[in-house]
């Protein structure tokens, strides 16, 4: 029987699908933008699970304040308050007790209803001190906000019409509905998942490996695991490669057996009789970024948890962005160590993970903190990407053949449009 982590929250999974939006034309109109847009349909299909809604003020002053949410008079973990803003004039035509239909600006059409039960002024200032841990405003998150004109949140219950996913990836996009259904009929015993935002490096491909095999070590010789390349696929900053490239970069790497070759511990699977490359899949996660170090870190868990994940994986600078001049808003491992102080109850389980490299002696990736003594090889991100807009491959040992040959194609695209 399958090992499937209990719904966030300690409820049933939110479902806040409906067939039709009853006089949804009649009701003032809210514009949301697709970057909001995801986070409503994330509360829609449980991801956000306990939310139904984007957060009331209790909510979002609890968060804020305490890092966690209340529900039965329990506390939860919840890290970054999941809001919906709107203008000036959409706030005077939603008062508390309104409903309002939920107009999607990018396909020029009503998607959902918004039943008003909060409306409550947006302190920015507050909002980045809590969620990034600094008062400054030079990094990639707090522009997230200030770049945003409106001031104003509005929260309550949710209702949405289906989503129809125009994008060649949706199969391999899971929901928590579609992932537990998944991990039950795979019969997984427990499960690991790995977040990213970028293509893979052979550092980070090893992350995704010592993980998995850090957890078939810990549980029984009957526990399959299951194993899961877990991208964020929705909005990202500028100068990420988009979904589309990166998608394709995951899945010629698993197609094409690569991952773990070479690095793989080869003995343990044959031990455990299991097999690295029939376990993994990749599972898109449509979520957008807040490049919000060690506050992101746990609402990555929390999504994890809602898919039924049972371990997740933490990396060194997990979803970090610096400032402006480079110098970090977090320590390396900050991002690890917040799960040993939680606010409020998560059910599942982190898995640590150092920085990696390739290491001459041992022929393969290593983590750097078992092999001080040894040489390793590595290549700065900026050099990377250099190579890859010249059409050249980096080092097999830092990047495999076909990730490389994915970003060379997109980087020779893009280039072509400026031209």
């Amino acid at each position: 029987m399958a090992t499937i982590s209990p719904v966030h929250g300690g409820g049933e999974l939110v479902d806040r699908y409906v067939t039709e939006l009853a006089d949804a034309e009649t009701l003032p109109k809210v514009v949301v933008n697709d970057v909001d847009m995801t986070s409503l349909y994330r509360i829609a299909d449980g991801t956000l699970s306990p939310l139904t809604g984007p957060m009331v003020k209790d909510d979002y002053d609890t968060v804020l304040n305490g890092k966690h949410i209340v529900r039965d008079g329990k506390k939860w973990a919840w890290a970054i308050p999941i809001c919906l803003p709107v203008t000036a004039e959409e706030a005077r035509s939603a008062p508390e007790g309104a409903k309002v239909a939920l107009f999607s600006e990018s396909q020029s059409k009503v998607f959902g209803i918004l039943s008003v039960s909060s409306l409550f002024e947006w302190d920015k200032a507050a909002f980045i001190k809590s969620v990034y841990g600094t008062e400054r405003v030079d990094h990639p998150g707090a522009r997230l906000w200030m770049n945003d004109d409106r001031s104003t949140f509005i929260g309550g219950e949710l209702s949405v019409l289906p989503y129809d996913d125009p994008r060649e990836f949706k199969d391999n996009i899971f929901s928590p509905s579609k992932m537990r259904a998944y991990l039950a009929e795979k019969g997984y015993g427990a499960s690991i998942a790995f977040q990213t935002r970028n293509p893979l490096h052979r550092a980070h491909e090893y992350a995704l490996v010592y993980g998995a095999e850090s957890l078939l070590r810990a549980v029984g010789d009957e526990k399959k695991v299951g194993v899961f390349l877990n991208p964020l696929v929705g909005q990202l900053k500028g100068d990420d490669v988009p979904a589309k490239t990166r998608m394709q970069t995951y899945a010629r790497l698993l197609d094409g057996g690569f991952l773990g070759e070479g690095d793989m511990d080869e003995e343990l699977w044959k031990a455990k009789k299991q097999n690295l490359k029939e376990q993994v899949k990749l599972a898109g996660l449509d979520m957008r970024m807040f490049y919000g170090g060690p506050s992101e870190a746990v609402m990555h868990a929390i999504y994890r948890q809602n898919l039924g994940i049972t371990h997740f994986i933490i990396g060194r600078k997990h979803a970090d962005a610096p400032y402006d001049d480079k110098s970090a808003i977090w320590g390396d491992f900050d991002a690890q160590e917040i799960f040993q102080n939680l606010e409020g109850e998560l059910s599942i389980k982190t898995v640590n993970v150092g920085f990696a490299a390739y290491f001459e002696e041992l022929s393969r990736v290593a983590l750097v903190a078992d092999n001080k003594d040894k040489k390793s090889v590595s290549i700065s991100g900026t050099k990377v990407r250099e190579m890859l807009n010249r059409g050249e491959k980096p080092d097999e040992r830092v990047m495999r053949p076909s990730t490389a040959e994915v970003l060379i194609q997109y980087y020779n695209e893009k280039n072509a449009a400026k031209n």
